[in-house]
């Protein structure tokens, strides 16, 4: 018989997530100590409260959600009042819209499901475009799920897809360039024969195989939103755990991050637990590397705790195999892992970057957006309960052009600048009971400043060189005495606003004894729903040092008080929980895929309107089969597409009795995989 993983027996995981997504992605980080033990003031989860006539009275004649047509189912500081006057609630703009919705969400919304499949609105159609196995390289074989190898899973398509980015591809008609992380393995869904407590060495080399990233060359379909890899395209590429990295910036070099093969501290080998992402300016991609402590062993070192890296065995058992895994055998290894990865998609012969001038942490993403003098501001989240959100403001302009010194300049943007945290303050502090109770004043919200770490060689933390901000950039952020908030994933400034939307995933352990309660920032203690935190730079300058901030979105179900869509009547949204990646359509609206559903449905995807009269009119466009994760957003003016990372990774699943059978059928390996949606008739998505 088949050994029994021992979560089978652990007890119930809280939420919508599975007992196996959290032992193979995050290490089983809720059952874990929390690693930030500071005394930092909190900013709990969120809010909550019956809306205010004056805001229902704004956003009537609206087209009731729940009422509106089937789905169709396919397998296969300063003042916050001024910062926000020009899209708050009070200001929403007249004749924007339509019966059917804001603009960009006329669609039929999809109502909650638990069905095995991608579901998507009537008169829309979907095809996969690439599934885990693919091949993507020359040479790679089809995908043999009874004869895998690590020679062939380094040139197909890796493992759980998460962040995508669609990138141009000029001189290619019709041809788009598609950059996907890829977080984790699922070894015990991936191979008939696993053993957890002994697997193989081969085994082992797919699972780093699978890991990284994937560059691919898409082909779009004319008349349609389909999209088609084109495999051996010379831009194709894939970046796995065993891929050459160079470090970059002020902690590159240093003692921290030297190694016995490693004694320059420069060069590393690969990167893993690649979660979101972002697209710069310059035409590159940034990945964030998440969940690094679930691949280093035998860890007793109190900053390595700080990080929750494992005191015995790790789950994969990659330490028996590489030595490197091993924090006794090679103490700094760890230390290079927790950046934001830098890669040139257009030139598959460049060596991607970590850019330890952002700060090591667990970073979701990293989303840049423009000074007015044309330096990169770049915000991350760091996805762990409690932790904090950063900005990276560099000193240096990028350059417009293809040229090559242009190219090489814009590689040098995010090795020089400042680092900083976030710091906020309530409007109504006293009002705050944990209950989410509204304060007088109708809205949670307050004032902000961004706190100085790091300038280059120059720290701004007592006690902590410069060297030691960036490499334990949680413990720099404890003494600057940053806003504790519940699990910042996404960070998105909107191309159009400037305002910054932040999802805060939830955060259960709010209010219990000993851990910290309620504020205005995050103001519900038990937080199961999550948030989305809006945030506008003081005089709109990203470079600034103060920001205003209210509760953009509460989560939940709407019938419940304690949840808030900006103001926009509750009857006529979508139930949302748990927001985890976010992004633009062309539109304004902000998208918002979720990750570990607790209210009984599967994982999707919404829009959600940020301006005009319909603010906070929120939408269901999608859901994701079942056990799966709704991942990596993309909207395009014709085309929705997004990551089903993990699915079938239910409780019980095994490749025997699998937890789904998307996207192949009965008999088929479950096989994480990208989407695209488009509509039938080949209008605009939402118009």
């Amino acid at each position: 018989m088949r050994n029994l993983l021992p979560f089978l027996s652990a007890p119930p995981h809280p939420g919508g997530r599975s007992a196996l997504t959290c032992r193979y992605r995050c290490g089983d980080a809720c059952f874990q100590d929390v690693p930030n033990t500071s005394d930092n003031a909190y900013a709990g989860d969120i809010i909550a409260g019956a809306l205010s006539r004056r805001s229902v009275m704004r956003a009537a004649a609206v087209v009731t959600v729940a009422a509106a047509s089937g789905a169709a189912s396919v397998t296969g500081p300063g003042g916050s009042g001024q910062a926000f006057a020009a899209t708050g609630p009070g200001a929403r703009e007249r004749g924007h819209g339509s019966a059917d919705g804001a603009r960009g969400l006329r669609f039929a919304p999809v109502p909650p499901n638990e069905t095995d499949a991608v579901t998507v609105p009537a008169g829309h159609d979907q095809a996969v475009v690439i599934r885990w196995g693919d091949p993507i390289l020359r040479g790679a074989p089809a995908f043999d799920q009874e004869n895998q190898s690590a020679a062939a899973q380094a040139g197909q398509f890796g493992y759980n897809n998460d962040f995508l980015s669609l990138l141009p591809l000029p001189g290619e008609r019709g041809r788009q360039v598609m950059v996907a992380n890829h977080e984790y393995t699922s070894e015990w869904l991936m191979f008939r024969n696993y053993d957890p407590a002994d697997p193989t060495r081969e085994q082992v080399e797919i699972g780093w195989a699978g890991h990284g990233l994937s560059v691919v060359v898409v082909q779009e379909e004319r008349g349609t939103g389909r999209l088609t890899p084109v495999p051996r395209h010379r831009l194709n590429r894939r970046i796995t755990a065993t891929t050459e990295f160079r470090v970059t910036g002020p902690a590159a070099g240093g003692a921290l991050l030297r190694t016995s093969a490693d004694p320059s501290g420069t060069r590393v080998l690969g990167t893993f637990n690649n979660c979101a992402g972002g697209t710069t300016p310059w035409g590159t991609t940034l990945h964030g590397e998440e969940n690094i402590n679930n691949y280093f062993a035998h860890s007793s070192r109190p900053t390595d705790k700080r990080y929750g890296l494992a005191t015995g065995e790790t789950e994969r058992k990659w330490e028996r195999f590489d030595q490197r895994f091993d924090v006794v055998r090679e103490p700094n290894e760890s230390h290079r892992f927790g950046w934001v990865v830098e890669l040139d998609p257009y030139d598959p012969h460049s060596t991607p970057r970590k850019r330890t001038a952002l700060g090591r942490f667990k970073h979701e993403g990293a989303q840049p957006r423009l000074t007015e003098d044309g330096r990169p501001v770049v915000y991350m989240g760091d996805d762990e309960r409690f932790e904090y959100f950063y900005k990276f403001v560099s000193s240096k302009q990028m350059r417009k052009g293809d040229s090559r010194a242009a190219k090489e300049h814009n590689l040098t943007l995010l090795d020089e600048g400042t680092l900083y945290v976030a710091k906020l303050t309530g409007d109504s502090p006293e009002e705050i009971d944990g209950t989410g109770k509204h304060p007088a004043d109708g809205e949670f919200d307050g004032s902000g400043s961004w706190i100085k770490l790091a300038t280059g060689n120059v720290s701004h933390v007592p006690g902590m060189t410069a060297e030691e901000v960036y490499v334990f950039t949680r413990l720099a952020a404890d003494k600057a005495g940053a806003t504790k908030m519940d699990r910042p994933e996404d960070v998105e400034p909107s191309p159009r606003t400037g305002r910054v939307y932040v999802a805060l995933t939830n955060n259960s352990d709010r209010g219990k004894p000993g851990k910290p309660g309620a504020d205005e920032a995050n103001p519900r203690d038990l937080n199961k729903h999550g948030q989305i935190l809006e945030l506008a730079e003081n005089f709109d300058d990203p470079a600034g040092d103060g920001f205003a901030w209210r509760l953009f979105l509460v989560a939940g179900d709407p019938n419940d008080p304690a949840t808030y869509f900006a103001g926009f009547p509750k009857d006529r949204v979508s139930p949302i929980s748990c927001p985890d990646n976010v992004t633009f359509d062309p539109h304004g609206n902000l998208w918002i895929s979720t990750d570990g559903n607790k209210l009984g449905s599967n994982d999707g995807l919404f829009g959600v309107a940020t301006h005009g009269e319909r603010r906070g009119e929120l939408k269901q466009f999608l859901t994701v089969p079942v056990g799966a994760e709704t991942c990596g957003p993309v909207v395009q003016e014709r085309r929705v597409l997004v990551a089903v990372q993990h699915p079938g990774e239910t409780d019980f699943a095994t490749v025997e009795n699998p937890g789904s059978t998307w996207p192949d059928g009965p008999g088929k390996l479950v096989r994480p995989a990208v989407v695209a949606v488009w509509r039938k008739d080949g209008h605009p998505i939402g118009i």
